[in-house]
């Protein structure tokens, strides 16, 4: 059996970080909002930079370049912005968050000591995103293919057919509920290391924004990792909606006959 010595030798940096978060915040860490908190936050977060580009995009060809619908419009505008905002919190305080805080208080009480290797995860987050992938693909087939949930949940997403980042969780209380709660089973049934967890949910978000974001940049991770469908994945499904169900990796849709390439134009608002 592995020592702890051997344990935290064998992932100094990740100990070290871990020992600083645990320290004095255990009882928020253990908190039951935590997780509601955790991923609004960080999705206003990583939505930030795509806010900038917007309004870059009013001055600069450059950036309206990049934009997937490019010369079919202006950026969406600060309102459309705020207007997304203000709903996304209003379905989070309401629904997403007591949800949440009752499902949170299954998890155990008490927190690891130890960190995981940098090996483990790596894992656990590949896993994580991997279970996940697949479990929304399942989902929003559903949400496509079940009139009353496409009606009542899944259209108020489609609304957006130009998305936008913050758009990623312009969605019904339901669906969106749905989501959060997928991802926290999908780190529950791996196992997960609260550190890998956070990690996983981190990468989660960024993968949904930019999907959402409206922009084929030349950094983005799709053109990296060719798994991946990336922005002009998600629109062609945004454009055609039968087609590019998963959220992130293209193999489910492949496997299943709903692929599409990218579709690089949308409907006019």
């Amino acid at each position: 059996m592995m020592t702890i010595e051997h344990e935290a030798a064998g992932a100094p940096l990740l100990q070290g970080l871990w020992e600083s978060v645990k320290s004095g915040q255990e009882e928020v860490l253990l908190s039951p909002y935590l997780p509601a908190t955790f991923a609004f936050l960080t999705h206003i977060l990583l939505c930030a930079p795509f806010l900038a580009l917007d309004a870059l995009g009013n001055v600069s060809q450059k950036v309206r370049s990049w934009r997937i619908a490019a010369g079919s419009g202006p950026p969406p505008s600060l309102r459309r912005w705020c207007d997304c905002f203000w709903r996304v919190l209003y379905r989070y305080l309401t629904a997403v968050l007591p949800a949440t805080a009752l499902f949170h208080t299954l998890r155990s009480p008490a927190l690891p000591q130890m960190a995981p290797s940098c090996w483990q995860l790596f894992v656990e987050v590949l896993a994580c995103l991997l279970l996940f992938d697949m479990l929304f693909f399942i989902w929003h087939v559903s949400l496509h293919r079940v009139p009353w949930l496409y009606r009542n949940t899944h259209y108020l997403h489609h609304q957006h057919h130009k998305p936008f980042a913050l758009a990623a969780q312009d969605s019904g209380s339901l669906e969106l509920l749905s989501l959060l709660l997928l991802a926290l089973s999908s780190a529950r049934v791996v196992g997960c290391h609260p550190l890998s967890e956070a990690v996983f949910h981190v990468f989660n978000s960024w993968l949904a924004v930019e999907d959402h974001c409206g922009y084929e940049l030349p950094w983005a991770l799709h053109r990296l990792l060719p798994c991946l469908g990336g922005a002009p994945y998600h629109q062609a499904h945004h454009t055609l909606h039968s087609v590019n169900f998963a959220p992130y990796f293209i193999h489910w849709d492949v496997l299943f006959g709903t692929y599409h390439g990218p579709v690089l134009y949308s409907h006019p608002e």
